[in-house]
């Protein structure tokens, strides 16, 4: 599984998982860390699907998709480009954000794990992080 960049877009496709999936999630991800700026243009659906060599219907797909989230805008004659409302892009991170949380604690609550203890485990991971980063 190798790293392309299709413009301002990098993209690590496995081909064994669905690739509509994965160019959607890519580029949902590089717009709410914010690696691709408010208003920037995306590549074309033709040109997107040539360099991933896949078919262009799996990019449109995707492309509806992330227009659908509000993420991306259709220009006339232009083609699609990220949004220029932060406040699209910051909506979308909360609403991801609490989607990861709700797994999380979903998955401790399956293996019987007691919320004190979650929270211990939390805490102990940040630290861990923050001592890593200094």
């Amino acid at each position: 599984m190798e790293e392309q960049q299709v413009g301002g877009l990098r993209f690590r496709i496995d081909f064994s998982q669905p690739l509509y999936e994965q160019i959607l999630d890519q580029v949902r991800s590089s717009i709410a860390k914010g690696e691709i700026r408010l208003g920037e243009k995306m590549p074309s659906v033709r040109e997107l699907a040539q360099e991933l060599k896949m078919n262009p219907n799996t990019v449109m797909r995707a492309y509806q998709e992330l227009e659908r989230d509000g993420l991306t805008e259709k220009r006339r004659g232009q083609g699609t480009f990220v949004t220029s409302l932060p406040e699209k892009v910051q909506a979308f991170r909360t609403d991801l954000a609490s989607r990861y949380i709700d797994t999380f604690l979903a998955q401790m609550e399956s293996l019987g794990v007691a919320w004190s203890d979650v929270q211990d485990y939390v805490e102990r991971s940040r630290q861990e992080q923050e001592g890593e980063r200094a």
